[in-house]
């Protein structure tokens, strides 16, 4: 007896021939625009700093304290 395909062809002619355009050009990763990859870069590379400065030295160490609280849950909940 010969195996049967598990993946049933769609009833639409259309659709069929979407899924096969895709399936020939398929792109693992749709191309990023370098313009808007090097603008968001360049606004998280501000970010932290303006942040931290912003800040009061009382308000950074109770973030401070909160992130390691937070790291020693997760490390207490892994075992």
């Amino acid at each position: 007896m010969p195996k049967r395909s598990r993946k049933r062809p769609p009833a639409d002619a259309v659709r069929a021939a979407f899924e096969a355009v895709e399936a020939l050009t398929d792109d693992a990763q749709p191309k990023k625009n370098p313009h808007a990859v090097a603008l968001g870069r360049k606004g998280g590379l501000k970010g932290g700093p303006a942040r931290a400065q912003k800040l009061t030295a009382k308000q950074r160490s109770e973030s401070a304290r909160k992130a390691a609280r937070a790291r020693w849950k997760q490390e207490k909940e892994g075992r």
